[in-house]
């Protein structure tokens, strides 16, 4: 029984296609070399030994690699473009069934991600708030819930008091739509919801019987612009540099989760992201699992 391609073979047949068959020049031949040898290496790091191997996670998880080794953008979609093409000449030489890719976004989406936070600067940022007055305990639960669950602004401040469950812990969430989804709750945001709740919340209400979780300190509901000024308050005392908004605490969020190895359709169904490009890949993951999920992958919980 002949012996199995390896990822390097495949990735050599490959390069002498484009060699013989396409015509293009020796720079964009070396350098779609160079890309696919970074592919490999880091297939092989995760253990992969064959492209078949391959899920569409894997690979955003490469391309976010890629991307917070600082290379630019023209340099990762110049990747991707080598990638993709690898994948279609394999299957048109039926050395592979499926095609990761059909699931993966366009390259030009990458244009518009924001920067991640790193780890120890999301540490370093949900220590801010001081815990000791009715608003730092505000903001601490604030902070750690939009952490713990990649909710956008519009969806923090819509958060009503019964959307909250802590015992089995969860919240609901109703993003763009009206859309309703069911996000996990980590220890950490639990812990800190429930400081708000017993210590800080009861005073902020003052006369005022509000159904919304988050209230200012004259008893209403907070706004998307006070969002924005809590995170970015917190994010300059924690020493982050750059612009800091509420939605690159969701994009760290479903970056570190897919870091550490959960799948991308779990991921996705907790940002409640529809992408007309990525819908096929959708499918129904019960509560169960998803606590699972977000409690394995959470660096917080």
């Amino acid at each position: 029984m002949p012996e199995a391609d390896t990822l390097d073979d495949l990735t050599e047949s490959f390069i002498n296609y484009l060699l013989v068959e396409c015509g293009l020049s020796r720079n964009t031949i070396l350098s779609y070399s160079h890309d696919l040898q970074l592919f490999t290496r880091f297939l092989l790091s995760k253990e992969i030994s064959g492209f078949d191997g391959v899920r569409p996670d894997m690979i955003t998880s490469f391309i976010i690699s890629e991307k917070n080794r600082g290379l630019s953008i023209n340099s990762i979609s110049r990747t991707i473009v080598a990638i993709r093409m690898l994948y279609k000449f394999l299957l048109s030489e039926g050395k592979l069934r499926t095609n990761p890719f059909t699931v993966i976004d366009s390259p030009k989406l990458w244009k518009r991600l924001p920067e991640v936070i790193p780890v120890h600067k999301i540490d370093d940022l949900l220590a801010v708030p001081n815990t000791q007055t009715k608003l730092g305990m505000r903001n601490k639960a604030i902070l750690e819930l939009m952490y713990a669950t990649g909710a956008r602004v519009s969806e923090v401040v819509a958060i009503q008091m019964d959307w909250v469950n802590l015992e089995y812990r969860y919240m609901k969430c109703r993003g763009k739509g009206s859309k309703e989804r069911i996000v996990p709750l980590g220890t950490k945001a639990i812990e800190a919801i429930q400081g708000y709740l017993t210590l800080a919340r009861p005073e902020l209400k003052n006369s005022r019987d509000s159904a919304y979780l988050f209230l200012s300190k004259a008893g209403r509901p907070l706004r998307r612009e006070n969002i924005w000024v809590v995170v970015k308050n917190c994010a300059a005392k924690a020493g982050i540099p750059g612009k800091i908004s509420p939605h690159k605490l969701r994009h760290s969020f479903a970056t570190h989760l897919l870091e550490n190895g959960a799948d991308l359709r779990s991921v996705q169904e907790m940002l409640g992201h529809v992408n007309v490009s990525t819908t096929q890949i959708y499918t129904h993951v019960g509560k169960q699992h998803l606590k699972a999920i977000h409690r394995h992958y959470h660096p917080r919980t």
